[in-house]
């Protein structure tokens, strides 16, 4: 993706300070995701890290992840499966427990989503500590699938989540700050 591009997209996503809580600083996606140039320009941009590459899956995270996920997915052709919190999926699955900050978080996939040795990409909006995105990986892992990598719309650089999931594969990141 050009620079200017880059520019456009970056200037587009929105910083609300003390959200959720005093002390953070929000990067707020949803200027892009209501503007449908930068939001192609997005999903086209990440889509370009696995361009000459046969996926046969994305996974995209629960919730934003399943909006750049199946957009990702449409553009290169492939299915879709969504990493869903604990007892949001219908039918059998397959889990992984990971630590938060504080406590701990299950994220689940259909036991059937991913077949061994499938060519599978995870998808997600924001990479900031690694925690979730390294669980999906796990998972996906776990199912033998090949990991291509993971591509995110933000990587938050200072908290250090890639870190934890370059051990699964190439990382990209559209923006980072």
């Amino acid at each position: 993706m050009d620079q200017y591009s880059l520019q456009l997209l970056r200037s587009a996503v929105r910083d609300v300070m003390d959200f959720p809580q005093p002390g953070i600083l929000f990067k707020d996606i949803t200027p892009v995701l209501g503007n449908a140039a930068l939001l192609k320009m997005t999903v086209q941009g990440m889509a370009e890290v696995v361009k000459g590459q046969h996926v046969d899956k994305v996974v995209g995270i629960d919730a934003r992840g399943f909006i750049f996920g199946a957009m990702l997915a449409v553009e290169l052709g492939c299915g879709f499966v969504p990493a869903r919190k604990k007892g949001k999926l219908p039918w059998r699955t397959k889990g992984v427990d990971y630590a938060l900050e504080y406590g701990t978080a299950s994220l689940e996939l259909h036991e059937d989503a991913i077949n061994p040795g499938e060519n599978v990409l995870l998808a997600d909006d924001l990479l900031a500590t690694g925690g979730t995105a390294s669980a999906a990986l796990e998972l996906i892992q776990s199912m033998h699938a090949n990991i291509l990598g993971s591509v995110f719309f933000i990587e938050l650089e200072f908290l250090k989540g890639r870190e934890k999931v370059e051990g699964y594969g190439p990382v990209y990141s559209l923006l980072t700050f």
